[in-house]
C-alpha cells in the first residue's frame, strides 16, 4: 500500500479548503488599484466638466451619474438643446470589464468612448477643437497637463485619456454575493441563493458571466422570439454593416442592476421583475414562476457593490479667453 506523505497531505487539505471562486461563472470585483493618482483627479474634474458641452451645461456625469448607479435613470437621455437621444445611457460603474464601449460596441475602450458625446450634435453638442480651447484657456488645467503629460499637452487624446483613467476606478466590489464568494455564507439569503442556481440552470451564466456578470461579448435581442420596441436602434449592424449583426448589442453588466433602471437599451421596462421575465421568454423560451421570478430578482439585487464615494472637485473658473456657452438655441 503507497502511503501518502504529510506534504501530500498538507497540500490535499489546502486545495479542499480553498475557496470556489475559481469554478464559478461568476468572479467577484476587485477594488480599485490607482497608480497615477494625480491623472485620476485630473480625469474627475473632466468627468464634472459641464464647460465641455456647448451649453457649459452637459457634462459625463449628466448621463451617468454617479448618485445614480452610474445612469441618468431615464429612458434615453437628454442631449444638446433637449434633444431626446437614440438609446438607453449605460452605466460607467465596472464598466473598464466591458469588451467594447457603447451598446453597438463601437468605441474599443473608455479613453475612445470618452471622446464621442464631446463631438456628438445630440450629446454634448461641441466639437474637440472647441472643447482643447475650453480646457487650454484656464490656467490651472494648464499646469495639470504640464504636470501629468508635459508642456503643452492640452489635446483631445490626453483630455479622454484623464477621463477614462478616472472611470477606471469605478467599480463597486464587496457586494454580498462577492463576499458570498468568498465564502460568507450568510451574506445573501435563501432567495438570493435560490435565485443563483436559477440563473445557472436557466442558463444565463452563458452571457453574463465573468466579474461585470456580462460586458464580454455581443448577443442578439431577442434571439428565440422578436423583442418587441419602438427604439430605432439596431446594434452592430451599424458598426459592422453585416445584416447578421441586426439587433446584437453588447450584453450589459447585471452589476448594481437594480440601481441602474429602466433596462435594455430601449429603457421601456422599469422593474427587474418584468426585465428578467422579458428575458427568460425572448433570450430562453422558457417561464419563469412567481417565486422563481423573486428569488431571480433577490439574486441580482446581491449584485449590488459598494458605490465609489465621490468629493466633488472645484473646477477652475472661466475667464475672458474661455469659450462662451451657448446653452440656449442651436
Amino acid at each position: 500500500m503507497k502511503l501518502v506523505s504529510p506534504l501530500s497531505l498538507a497540500i490535499l487539505a489546502a486545495m479542499s479548503a480553498a475557496p470556489a471562486v475559481a469554478k464559478e461563472p461568476i468572479e467577484i470585483i476587485q477594488p480599485a488599484k490607482i497608480t497615477a493618482p494625480e491623472k485620476v483627479e485630473l480625469g474627475k474634474m473632466l468627468f464634472f466638466e459641464p464647460r465641455l458641452s456647448k451649453s457649459g451645461f452637459i457634462s459625463c456625469n449628466s448621463c451617468h451619474n454617479l448618485s445614480l448607479g452610474g445612469v441618468d435613470a431615464l429612458p434615453t437621455s437628454i442631449g444638446h438643446n433637449w434633444q431626446e437621444g437614440p438609446i438607453n445611457s449605460p452605466t460607467v460603474l465596472n464598466a473598464e470589464y466591458g469588451l467594447a464601449q457603447f451598446w453597438d460596441g463601437r468605441a474599443k475602450d473608455l479613453k475612445e468612448q470618452a471622446g464621442g458625446p464631446i463631438a456628438n450634435p445630440g450629446e454634448m453638442g461641441y466639437t474637440h477643437e472647441l472643447a482643447v480651447s475650453t480646457v487650454n484657456s484656464m490656467p490651472a488645467y494648464r499646469a495639470k497637463f504640464a504636470a501629468i503629460y508635459g508642456k503643452n499637452s492640452v489635446n483631445i487624446d490626453n483630455i479622454t485619456d484623464a477621463i477614462a483613467e478616472f472611470e477606471k476606478t469605478l467599480v463597486t466590489p464587496n457586494s454580498p454575493f462577492d463576499l458570498y464568494l468568498q465564502g460568507e455564507q450568510t451574506a445573501i439569503t435563501a432567495e438570493a441563493k435560490a435565485g443563483y442556481q436559477l440563473f445557472k440552470n436557466k442558463g444565463c451564466t452563458s452571457c453574463h458571466n465573468g466579474p461585470a456578470v456580462g460586458g464580454t461579448m455581443y448577443m442578439k435581442m431577442g434571439l428565440v422570439k422578436p423583442f418587441h420596441t419602438e427604439n430605432p436602434a439596431e446594434g452592430r449592424i451599424a458598426v459592422t454593416g453585416k445584416e447578421a449583426d441586426k439587433y446584437v448589442f453588447k450584453v450589459p453588466t447585471l452589476r448594481n442592476i437594480e440601481l441602474t433602471y429602466p433596462y435594455f437599451h430601449d429603457g421601456a421596462t422599469w422593474t427587474l421583475e418584468e426585465a428578467v421575465n422579458t428575458m427568460a421568454d425572448i433570450q430562453l423560451g422558457q417561464q419563469l414562476s412567481e417565486k422563481e421570478t423573486v428569488e431571480m430578482v433577490a439574486f441580482l439585487k446581491s449584485l449590488t457593490g459598494e458605490q465609489p464615494q465621490i468629493v466633488l472637485p472645484i473646477l477652475p473658473p472661466s475667464n475672458a479667453n474661455t469659450p462662451k456657452p451657448v446653452p440656449f438655441g442651436n
